[in-house]
C-alpha cells in the first residue's frame, strides 16, 4: 500500500490523533505559561531567585522524557495524566526565562512614571511591566510549544494521546507491510501541526505588540 492510499484508509484515525495532539500540547502550553509568567513575577526582581526559577525549570530539560513518563506513571498512572504532567514541566524553562529577562528588561523610566502618577505596584505590574514583557514572553511560548509537539508523541509510551501512537505502532511492527507509512504519518502530522500553531504564534504577535514595540 503506497502512503497515500495509507493516508486516504486512515485519514478518520489519524485526524482524530491528530486532534489529541493540538489539543493536549495546547492544555499544557495555557498551564505551563500561566504558571512560568507565575513564576517570572515572583522571582524578576531578586537575582538568585531568578537564578534558582531558571536552573530549577532548567534540569527539568536534563531528564530524558522516556525517565520523565516512567517517574509520573507510577504515581498518576497511564493516560492523560503523565503526559499532561510531563508536557508541562518542559515547558516551563522558555517561559520562565523569557519571562524574567523581559521584566527586567522594562526601562525603568516608564516604572518610574508610572509610580510617579501613583500606580500602585500590582497595577504597575499588569499595565506596564508586563505588556512590555510580552514580546519575549510569547517567543518563549513559541519555542515550547514546538519542543512539545515532539515530546508529545513519546507520551504514547504511556498510552497517552496522539500522533505518537501511530508512530509507535510503525516501531513496533517493523515487518509489516505499513510499518513505514505509519511512522511518516504520525511525524509528518506532528510537523504539519508545529508548523499551524507557529502560524498562530506569529499571527497573535502581530494582533497583540505594537508597530513600535515590534520594532
Amino acid at each position: 500500500m503506497s502512503f497515500w492510499e495509507y493516508l486516504g484508509n486512515r485519514h478518520q484515525q489519524l485526524l482524530t490523533d491528530a486532534y489529541q495532539h493540538a489539543s493536549v500540547v495546547f492544555q499544557c502550553m495555557v498551564v505551563a505559561t500561566v504558571i512560568g509568567v507565575l513564576i517570572g513575577v515572583v522571582t524578576y526582581r531578586s537575582g538568585w531567585g531568578g537564578s534558582l526559577a531558571t536552573t530549577a525549570t532548567s534540569t527539568m530539560l536534563t531528564i530524558p522524557s522516556l525517565a520523565m513518563i516512567g517517574l509520573i506513571v507510577p504515581a498518576v498512572g497511564l493516560g492523560v495524566p503523565p503526559t499532561v504532567i510531563a508536557l508541562t514541566l518542559y515547558g516551563l524553562l522558555p517561559i520562565v526565562r523569557n519571562a524574567i529577562v523581559g521584566l527586567r528588561g522594562v526601562d525603568p523610566s516608564l516604572v518610574d512614571a508610572a509610580r510617579g502618577i501613583g500606580m500602585s505596584r500590582v497595577m504597575l505590574l499588569v499595565r506596564v511591566e508586563l505588556p512590555l514583557a510580552w514580546p519575549p514572553v510569547l517567543t518563549g511560548i513559541r519555542v515550547s510549544t514546538q519542543m512539545l509537539m515532539g515530546i508529545a508523541a513519546i507520551a504514547a509510551y504511556a498510552s497517552g494521546p496522539g500522533l505518537g501512537n501511530e508512530i509507535f505502532r510503525g516501531i513496533a511492527s517493523p515487518g509489516s507491510g505499513n510499518a513505514l507509512n505509519q511512522v511518516l504519518a504520525g511525524t509528518l502530522g506532528i510537523i504539519v501541526l508545529a508548523l499551524l500553531f507557529d502560524a498562530a504564534y506569529v499571527l497573535i504577535g502581530r494582533l497583540t505588540i505594537p508597530r513600535g514595540i515590534r520594532a
